[in-house]
């Protein structure tokens, strides 16, 4: 790779230390204070679960400990697997920063871990049941027992020994991606051990969907980015933004300013985003192995559920409306189950869903608050909301046709059912915003090297690395209002090929190929890999 950099000392350490970073981070400050304020967040936050977790489990009365030995192993790999992603896919949104000499290496490690704690705190949530509602039904309703502990273990530990593979390869692959891809295989082997066809258990309008937004958004990375450039050249006609950095001398301090601005702006909507990836898997783990405290939320006090029961009546009365006359139905949760597993619409279908809802409405009204129902009857309340819901998202596609009031009472009552079954607490988001934070200041050089190295010919420019940066930020944060899961490093890495491409300066070939076939080879690996995990947790669980 040509590396026009002109300062003999830089160039005497880069040939003897193998990369340009080295050389770097051999003329760099440690960041010292940046790892104090690091490390006293990592305090305050570890104090604050503590805290929290503590109340939340005084209401769980167990002869035995092992539901919190299984909880705090769980809790491990899950909270790794995001720690995993924190140095895998954070550090490409330092790469700029650093090869423009607008940040310190250390200083800019620190800098995104600090954006990627505020992302994760301030994300909604909306893609962490994006993830969440690509897993077969029947094993989400059955989390507690051991087919639903194998499906999350088979999970995060294919996530992890593939995001681990790629890091140590120096590969930016997807996160996004392999998570799909673990969720795929899960799917694709309960369905097999049930002896029935391998996709039926997948929801693969919703796989479809996501796989869209991870298709395109590399695609949208490229263009975008190169466009951006064009622009640069078009208004900024200062000739140092295109001519690669001399020395260790900083960038103009506008484009100085825009660069560190961007980096924390991808940072944060990172954390946002891929943040979230872990969270959904987290409550599963709560769930199934603490129902009593995370079943339902408890924050639903007595004049929501008033307002709900409400509502309720009205939807069973719309409902009613489409019942065939004729049907009958006996277990209403199995009829249900058959519907969200097998998407065939029967006769019995709407009335096995009135008589649920009628059931969750007398439930919910007899205990005033979500946080009053029994400790033994959380997890079956729970259930039957979490079917009610998925049942009523397929009801438009598989069922008859609703009138247009009709349709707005029921999705008004559906959002009810959501609040009170997918929900975050706030120390969750806490756990995976420290993990994701460590992570990206432990493990990020061999992802920067690939990206700020590997990519183009020749080094980055200024203008180059502003626009890959503006690109990752702005497809991310529309990503994350969508609540659609994207890659990180795909938007950046494409973006950055984008901008080589559009400069003239030309693509190191062999590290483009690598990435793409990190890019075509993770989703099928992760799901073999995590379907072959699944039988054998399976098996182990009887």
């Amino acid at each position: 790779m040509a590396t026009p950099v002109s300062d003999p000392s830089v160039l005497a350490a880069t040939s003897q230390q193998g990369s340009l970073l080295d050389s770097k981070l051999a003329h760099s400050s440690p960041g010292k204070w940046g790892a104090i304020a690091f490390g006293i967040m990592l305090l305050i936050g570890l104090i604050y679960i503590g805290t929290h977790l503590s109340a939340d489990l005084s209401v769980v009365h167990s002869a035995s400990v092992f539901p919190f030995i299984l909880l705090g192993i769980a809790l491990f790999i899950a909270l790794g697997f995001e720690f995993v992603n924190g140095f895998h896919d954070t550090a490409n949104a330092v790469a700029t920063c650093i090869y423009t000499h607008s940040l310190e290496p250390h200083i800019a490690v620190v800098y995104s871990g600090i954006m990627n704690f505020i992302g994760v705190l301030l994300s909604s949530g909306t893609v962490a049941y994006a993830i969440v509602t690509l897993l077969p039904v029947e094993l989400i309703l059955r989390v507690s027992r051991g087919s639903g502990f194998a499906m999350v273990f088979a999970l995060l530990v294919a996530a992890i020994l593939w995001n681990l593979a790629t890091w140590w390869r120096g590969l930016p692959a997807s996160s996004s991606h392999t998570m799909i891809g673990s969720v795929i295989g899960v799917g694709v082997a309960n369905q097999l051990i049930h002896g029935r066809s391998g996709l039926s258990g997948v929801d693969m309008d919703q796989v479809i969907k996501v796989f869209k937004a991870l298709l395109i958004s590399p695609l949208v990375g490229f263009g975008m980015a190169a466009l951006l450039f064009f622009f640069f050249k078009l208004v900024a006609r200062d000739p140092r933004l295109y001519k690669a950095p001399e020395g260790t001398a900083p960038p103009p301090f506008y484009i100085r300013a825009l660069l560190v601005l961007t980096c924390g702006g991808v940072s944060y909507f990172h954390g946002s985003n891929d943040g979230q990836k872990g969270m959904g898997l987290i409550m599963l783990i709560l769930v199934g192995t603490v129902p009593t405290a995370y079943a339902l939320n408890h924050t639903v006090g007595r004049s929501e559920v008033q307002t709900f029961a409400a509502v309720s009546t009205q939807v069973a009365g719309a409902l009613h409306n489409y019942v065939d006359p004729t049907a009958t139905v006996g277990d209403t949760g199995a009829e249900l189950e058959r519907f969200v597993s097998d998407h065939k619409y029967q006769p019995q279908t709407m009335l096995a869903l009135e008589q649920m809802v009628t059931d969750i409405r007398n439930e919910a009204t007899n205990y005033g608050s979500l946080g009053n129902v029994p400790a033994g009857m959380q997890a079956n309340v729970r259930n039957q909301m979490y079917l009610t819901s998925a049942a009523i998202t397929l009801l438009p596609k598989f069922g008859p046709k609703l009138s247009d009031n009709d349709t707005k009472v029921i999705t008004n009552y559906k959002a009810f059912l959501d609040k009170s079954t997918k929900f975050i607490p706030t120390w969750v988001k806490v756990a995976v915003a420290l993990a994701l934070g460590m992570g990206t200041m432990i493990g990020w050089k061999r992802i920067v090297v690939t990206v700020g190295e590997k990519i183009g010919k020749t080094h980055l420019t200024y203008a180059q690395g502003a626009s890959a940066e503006i690109t990752a930020m702005i497809t991310i944060w529309l990503a994350d209002t969508y609540g659609a899961p994207v890659s990180t490093t795909h938007v950046l890495s494409s973006g950055i090929a984008g901008t080589m491409a559009s400069s003239g300066s030309g693509l190191q070939m062999s590290t483009v190929r690598d990435i793409a076939l990190a890019w075509v080879f993770t989703l099928p690996a992760a799901a073999l890999l995590s379907g072959c995990l699944f039988f054998v947790f399976n098996k182990i669980a009887g």
